[in-house]
This record gives C-alpha cells, sequence and structure tokens, in this order.
C-alpha cells in the first residue's frame, strides 16, 4: 500500500488520529513534513464530517437497542461533559479548538465531534472549529517531529 494511503487511513483512527500519523509518515515511511502534515490533516477530518452528523441517529438507536451502547454512551458523554464543560463556559468555541488541538491522549477530533454533539454546536460551526483544532494539533505535531520544539 502507498504511504500516501497508509497516512490518510492511520489518521482516521480514533486513537492515533494524526498525532501518531504525522511522526510515522515523516520517520517511517519517509514523506516530507508538509506531505505527512496534509494527508494527515485530510484524513484525521474524514470521520468528522460523518460523526457529526451521525452521533445524533446513531446513539440513539443505539441506546434504544443495546443496554451496553446505552452504558458506553453514558459513560462517553458525562466524561465529556465533565472535562468540558467548565472550559466551554469559560472560553466558548475556543475550548472546543482547544480540545482538539491539545496533542494528548483522548483529546482530539474524535472527542470534538462528541463535545460538540452534546452541547448542541450547529454542524458547520462544528466543523470549522474541529478542523481549526486538527490544524494546530498537526503544526505542533510535525515541528515535535522535526525536532523544533528540543531546540527551545
Amino acid at each position: 500500500m502507498l504511504p500516501e494511503i497508509k497516512t490518510i487511513l492511520l489518521a482516521m483512527t480514533p486513537i492515533n488520529e494524526l498525532r501518531g500519523t504525522i511522526p510515522l509518515a515523516m520517520g517511517l515511511w519517509n514523506l516530507n513534513p508538509f506531505k505527512a502534515f496534509s494527508l494527515a490533516v485530510i484524513g484525521n477530518m474524514i470521520p468528522v464530517f460523518f460523526l457529526l452528523w451521525l452521533w445524533p441517529s446513531l446513539s440513539g438507536f443505539l441506546i434504544k437497542k443495546s443496554r451496553l451502547a446505552q452504558n458506553f454512551f453514558s459513560w462517553l458523554w458525562q466524561r465529556t461533559y465533565r472535562k468540558f464543560y467548565k472550559k466551554h463556559s469559560l472560553y466558548g468555541d475556543l475550548a472546543l479548538i482547544l480540545l482538539v488541538a491539545i496533542p494528548l491522549p483522548f483529546t482530539g477530533a474524535w472527542t470534538g465531534t462528541v463535545a460538540a454533539f452534546l452541547f448542541k454546536i450547529p454542524y458547520q460551526k462544528s466543523l470549522s472549529l474541529i478542523f481549526l483544532g486538527v490544524v494546530i494539533a498537526g503544526i505542533v505535531v510535525t515541528l515535535a517531529s522535526l525536532g523544533i520544539f528540543s531546540l527551545i
């Protein structure tokens, strides 16, 4: 499989997203930093389009059909709400951008879609805010992969 396709597909995954993809693309698959960054951003954003649209219908359907899904979504929403509510109240839209941009475990575009759904942020606005967060995260990870932060 081509490194470019691997980069896009790997960036689409929920745990890895672009945080793990950019270093792999640059180090293992020898993609230049701009190409690794661009492809990882594209890959990271692909699920966002669908998740923002899908969460309301999917969660409602699964909750009605499965106790396990009900427990999972309850846990996911409580956790996201708890972590995001105070920040959203204080910082507004900037909170969603930062939730996506900060390259820590369980933050990122996938978590951002859950937060946007929970806080009923409109689709287009969510898409824009999450995109900004993904770009910021991509820049941070790319610079870190290049060793820029080790110079500071």
